[in-house]
């Protein structure tokens, strides 16, 4: 048979010929063969298997061995014995060196042959040492590999015992440095990669099995790459066995390493700046976060002099990888933390500033989706940056105009919509131009449904007549309240509310109730006492404040409620300064009291004896909630303001309620910060910065039946030991049906309208706003608003438990929502957190007009996550200056790094969290701060550095 298979593979015959020919040979292996034909045929199919010229010997000599080795075991022991594996892995085969992947794979075949006999225990310890040999080594990717697959293959063959094992695992850490790829193009890249993660799955499963030997091979992987031989460059493949190490001994790890005293500076940058080349490594994962961590850990030690040289060296380096979208979003989380921890001085991003511009471009045209996403964070990221280096108008313009997103000139549409009053190159108000423009919408849209109606006559009517009847029924459908929702144009359903007055005379009890439309709601500042306690400005005597304090409308009293529906906008007048009417609540107020003997003392006596719990407010900022609350607080009429009875017929003290009927789709909020300064006869601005809520409720009655215009009695069997629900239910007008409490109705923030100066008369008008349409769930604010009221009309928006709810399930989410500033030609992406800080960061820049869309069930928010910040216009230093400051501020940290070298040992005992000592955890995501975006590790909580 030997003879017939030698001459099959060195004949000339056709290939289905010799197959036919390969498959009696193997079929003939059930024959009793002698030793020596067995070993003849076994050396046969070896020399096919090692150094057959083509595939096809190679597979015949593979298919000969395997059939001839089951039919004859015991011959096929005594051939792979221990000399001839020996001779193989020492020597090689003939011209075939013991570095040939082939001797490996031939070894391993032989060991699938006789895994069941006994002479296999003893070549798995042969194997044992021949492995340790071959890592010892450095053998090339490809054998490494296969080794590590034999091996993996049989686990039986690793080095046994602690001290070969480990051995094992430092030699191939080792072996792994020393990588190298054999190729520049795709498939030998591939190819590469497979290999390398062959090598660092085994290593895996050994750290698995073996947990001892985990931190022996961390620290030869770390003596690896700290060396500063010069000679001698690591593989960028040791990056494969990041993704392998528990993120849970990240803490451990860095404080060792940070702290550890035989570690020169040298060799930790050296380090450092080879861990930030792995970022390269395609198939590594936590690479960043190892990264980012070794950060961390040298800025609270305050090592920052290898901090500012890493930086500076490898920044281009990671921003560059940011082109390849495999390492993109490692590359960024390091990037970030640099730019962010980087802040003594503009130098690290400046190297960056000539290549931003080019990626941008690449990002915008290639219209991937993962790109669009990674341009939104990189532009936060930029925005970031020039803000905090504000000053270089000329290196940043380029990238301005790079990430900006399209403006459009709305010339035409002001024209066409321009209030007649408005004079030309003087500022307007633009809440009075907001409400001319909904209410000249409201009425177009109302006489083109009147033209629409009309029905010319054929021949019967002259153009005259014509023309003077369409006018009458446009005359005629203005007048005509809306009575059904289809009637209702688009701006009464999307902008449109309605709001019930309700006046009570304390003499005779009697209420008079009056319904009014609205389009937005004008919000006073309210005295700093009725942001304490809402109840309590029910207490101060009004008798100073003026007629023109109180809350007035643009409704002619003549016409019906839904006739004007666009025409109202409620609002207090420019001569309310300071305080407003100052009201009582309805529900504490005795039936025996008279309003001719009420007392402050009285009033002090039944406000007390209310048990009503208030939401605490802070001292100094006043938020949207508590103007809206101010806004709708009951309100005492005496004095001056007395209400004019027609019951009594004369002036009597009296209490006003408003109150929320029906709520608008988009709410408008006006804060009237602009008021009448009756000494100095001008408008002046109110600067008071007001807190803005991402989640407002607004308080809505609900009734089983109308009220209309009633004059009824009150009971008056009313002690002052009733409190709460008891006395809420004895001042209740007698015959009156039950009052349901008021629906909470969530809104959520879509824009706001900043204005930027310090009087009415000049100025800068800019907004923010985001998209917030989608389809998706609300996160059950429909359920919960229905099932959270409030306990009395006392404390209208305190809703403690119901806004704590909403808040907590929105708020994570809704901040990081995508927002964007408007400001001239300029669309830039910025946060809701800059919203919220601009009053206290620029001072003469104050919210104005608020826009809060409902939350209905139908209602979602599916618009992608940005932050980001945008650029103000300092101007810039002079360049002796800065790099005078630049010095000084370096100077300073190496100072501070000494101090620090004698704390060193004891901040190892102590938990290092890797945020230095004084960093404001308050700090929101994407902020310029010592803690935006990157989560700490900055320098800036040294004292004396100049930023």
């Amino acid at each position: 048979m030997d003879k017939i298979l030698e001459g099959l593979v060195s004949s000339s015959h056709p290939l289905p010929v010799k197959r036919v020919i390969v498959r009696r040979v193997v079929e003939s292996a059930e024959t009793p063969l002698s030793q020596a034909q067995c070993r003849a045929m076994f050396a046969l199919s070896t020399r096919l298997i090692l150094q057959g010229p083509d595939p096809f010997q190679r597979q015949v000599g593979r298919q000969v061995l395997e059939a001839y080795a089951r039919f004859h075991r015991d011959e096929f022991e005594a051939f792979f014995n221990r000399g001839l594996v020996l001779g193989l892995l020492q020597r090689g085969y003939g011209g075939l060196g013991s570095r040939d992947p082939a001797i490996l794979d031939y070894v391993q075949a032989g060991l699938r042959l006789i895994i069941s006999c006994p002479s296999v225990l003893e070549l798995f310890a042969l194997l044992q040492v021949e492995a340790l040999r071959m890592v010892c080594e450095r053998p090339a990717p490809p054998l490494c590999a296969r080794l590590c697959q034999l091996l993996g293959d049989f686990p039986q063959c690793l080095p046994r015992g602690r001290k070969l094992s480990l051995a094992f695992c430092q030699q191939l850490v080792r072996s792994m440095a020393h990588f190298q790829s054999q190729g520049s193009r795709e498939p030998e890249l591939r190819l590469y990669v497979s290999q390398v993660t062959q090598v660092s799955g085994l290593l895996r499963s050994i750290w698995k099995a073996e947990p001892d030997t985990l931190l022996p091979s961390l620290q030869e992987l770390f003596a690896v790459i700290s060396s500063t031989d010069t000679s001698f460059e690591p593989s960028v493949a040791l990056a494969s066995l990041v993704q392998h190490i528990p993120l849970q001994m990240i803490t451990v790890l860095i404080r060792s390493l940070t702290t550890d005293p035989n570690v020169k500076d040298a060799s930790m940058t050296q380090a450092l700046c080879r861990m930030i080349d792995w970022l390269s490594w395609p198939l590594a994962q936590h690479v960043e976060t190892w990264v980012i961590a070794l950060l961390k850990g040298l800025a609270a030690v305050q090592k920052f002099t290898i901090l500012i040289d890493v930086t500076l060296l490898k920044i281009e380096l990671v921003f560059n990888r940011l082109w390849f979208p495999l390492v993109r979003p490692g590359a960024l989380a390091v990037l970030s933390h640099m730019l962010l921890s980087f802040q003594h001085s503009p130098e690290a991003f400046h190297l960056l500033v000539p290549h931003v511009v080019n990626l941008v471009h690449s990002f915008k045209n290639n219209g991937l989706p993962s790109s669009a996403a990674f341009l939104v964070q990189l532009t936060e990221l930029i925005h970031c940056m020039m803000y905090h280096y504000s000053g270089f108008p000329e290196l940043y313009e380029p990238i301005l105009e790079a990430i900006k997103r399209e403006a459009y000139a709305p010339r035409i549409f002001f024209e066409a919509s321009r209030p007649p009053w408005f004079t030309p190159r003087s500022q307007q108000d633009c809440s009075e131009y907001l409400r001319f423009l909904l209410d000249r919408l409201h009425e177009e849209e109302r006489t083109l449904k009147a033209l629409s109606s009309a029905k010319p006559s054929e021949n019967t009517m002259s153009d005259e007549s014509l023309a003077q009847e369409t006018a009458n029924k446009a005359q005629v459908f203005t007048e005509e309240p809306c009575t059904g929702g289809e009637e209702r144009t688009l701006i009464q359903r999307m902008f449109g509310g309605k709001l019930q007055t309700s006046i009570c005379c304390l003499n005779c009890k009697s209420t008079s109730q009056k319904e009014e439309a609205f389009t937005d709601l004008s919000l006073a500042f309210c005295p700093p006492a009725s942001l304490e306690n809402v109840d309590m400005r029910s207490i101060t005597h009004s008798s100073e404040v003026k007629d023109d304090c109180m809350v007035r409308t643009s409704i002619v009293a003549s016409r019906p409620v839904e006739e004007s529906a666009l025409d109202t906008s409620l609002a207090v007048s420019d001569g309310c300064e300071t305080v407003m009417n100052e009201g009582i609540l309805k529900d504490l107020l005795p039936a025996e009291l008279s309003s001719e003997n009420i007392t402050d003392s009285d009033l002090n006596k039944v406000q007390d004896s209310k048990n009503v719990s208030q939401k605490p407010v802070s001292e100094n900022t006043p938020s949207v909630t508590d103007l809206l609350n101010y806004f709708l607080a009951p309100e005492i009429l005496n004095g001056d303001n007395k209400y004019y009875c027609e019951k009594c017929a004369s002036l009597q003290n009296a209490e006003k309620i408003m109150q929320i009927l029906e709520e608008p789709e988009y709410l408008i909020l006006t804060l009237l910060r602009f008021s009448y300064d009756p000494k100095c006869h001008i408008r002046r601005k109110i600067l008071d910065n007001v807190c803005l809520p991402l989640i407002l409720e607004l308080p809505v009655k609900r009734t089983a039946s109308s009220l209309g215009v009633v004059s009824r009695g009150w009971s008056v069997d009313v002690e002052f030991s009733d409190t709460g629900e008891n006395l809420a239910k004895k001042l209740k007008p007698s015959g009156a049906e039950e009052v349901c409490c008021p629906e909470l109705v969530p809104y959520v923030l879509s824009s706001v309208v900043v204005h930027s100066g310090i009087s009415s008369e000049s100025g800068h008008y800019y907004s923010y706003a985001r998209n917030i349409t989608g389809s998706g769930p609300s996160l059950g604010l429909c359920h919960q608003s229905k099932t959270m009221a409030l306990a009395s009309h006392g404390s209208l928006l305190t809703g403690e438990i119901s806004h704590a709810v909403i808040e907590n399930d929105l708020d994570a989410n809704e901040m990081s929502k995508e927002w964007f500033l408007f400001n001239d030609s300029r669309v830039t992406f910025t946060s809701f957190q800059s919203v919220q800080k601009i009053t206290s960061r620029f001072p003469k820049d104050t919210a104005y007009v608020l826009l809060y869309k409902k939350q209905n069930c139908s209602n979602g928010f599916n618009t992608n996550s940005a932050n980001g910040l945008w650029v103000n216009g300092d101007p810039p230093l002079q360049k002796e200056l800065m790099d005078a400051i630049t010095k000084d501020n370096k100077l300073y940290l190496q100072e501070q790094e000494l101090s620090a070298r004698t704390q060193a040992l004891q901040a190892a005992s102590a938990s290092c969290s890797f945020r230095p000592n004084g960093f404001d955890d308050n700090d929101p995501p994407g902020s310029c701060g010592p803690t935006g975006g990157g989560g700490g590790g900055g320098f800036s909580t040294i004292g004396r550095l100049v930023f």
